[in-house]
């Protein structure tokens, strides 16, 4: 799961990038992955479990974090041209 949701993670943001928009982009399920893998992440580290696995979490949240800057970007090129928009 980990490994699936990794690869896909950079694939998305690719395709938001080259997209230029923020539209049908979900907020609400990006928050909600990244607190699933910060609770993954505390998880581990309450339980001692410190492994391999931590590492595929740390990468994954990474990945995320770009989809959010991403998102932030395609929101602003969104607001500037319904901006240019009413200018015209």
């Amino acid at each position: 799961m980990l490994i699936c949701f990794g690869l896909s993670w950079p694939m998305n943001a690719y395709k938001s990038y080259k997209a230029g928009t923020a539209a049908g982009t979900s907020w609400q399920f990006l928050m909600l992955i990244s607190l699933g893998y910060v609770a993954g992440i505390a998880a581990k580290f309450c339980a001692g479990l410190v492994n391999w696995v931590l590492i595929v979490y740390f990468i994954n949240l990474a990945c995320l974090g770009v989809n959010w800057a991403i998102y932030f970007r395609n929101r602003g090129l969104d607001k500037a041209l319904h901006e240019r928009a009413a200018l015209s």
